[in-house]
């Protein structure tokens, strides 16, 4: 390649050899741009294309675990393996593996609930003006911490319990009310099964298994 002498260029060669220059530049720019993009692209195709494989494996592992789990516990029941006939769970093992089911009834609130919330607050309201320290009374902060609603706006159902204990602290007809209220609004919203895992390493130790992507 002929080595080009600057100095004996004409403005408009100098002009047009600075784009020539400038355009190579954008052009070597783009063309890695690309290939970047091209990368990102087919690693993304890749991930997910393997990950929602996986997703549905694990659907399935799940969704046939959970039908063996409970033609076994018919098979417990029918044998009288299990403690209590509203039993929902069960945990059996070999000599090198064994398979936990826990089951939760998931416990909540209808809509007498708000009815009673929005009585308790007014009524925790109305007693603080007869406290000397106000807001900052303890049994005052606590009852009104027990009725935080979390994430989804619900209520939780064992800080609500916790304030049938201030029962006999506040002695007050309308409490009594509001927490009997609170107790009419139970309801059973679901049962929550959980599978855990565990195999015998190889020092004859009892390991979890724990099918956690981010675990193994």
């Amino acid at each position: 390649m002929n080595e080009i002498n600057i100095n004996n260029l004409t403005s408009e060669q100098k002009s047009e050899l600075l784009r020539q220059l400038s355009d190579e530049k954008a052009n070597a720019q783009r063309r890695k741009k690309d290939a970047y993009e091209s990368i990102k692209e087919k690693f993304l195709i890749d991930v997910k294309a393997r990950l929602m494989r996986h997703v549905q494996d694990c659907r399935d592992f799940k969704e046939w675990l959970r039908g063996e789990a409970e033609a076994y516990m018919k098979v417990l029941h029918e044998y009288g393996q299990l403690k209590r006939d509203d039993q929902l769970g069960f945990s059996i093992k070999n000599d090198d593996f064994k398979v936990q089911m826990k089951g939760n009834r998931v416990k909540g609130f209808d809509e007498r609930a708000d009815v009673a919330e929005r009585r308790l607050v007014n009524f925790l309201n109305a007693w603080i003006e007869k406290t000397e320290n106000g807001k900052n009374n303890p049994m005052y902060k606590l009852a009104m911490g027990m009725i935080q609603r979390n994430e989804a706006g619900d209520l939780d159902y064992k800080s609500i319990s916790q304030l049938y204990e201030l029962e006999a602290d506040f002695d007050d007809p309308e409490y009594s009310e509001i927490m009997s209220l609170f107790k009419e609004s139970h309801c059973v919203e679901g049962t929550v099964i959980q599978f855990y895992f565990e195999k015998k390493d190889n020092y004859n130790r009892w390991t979890k298994v724990e099918p956690s992507f981010n675990k193994m």
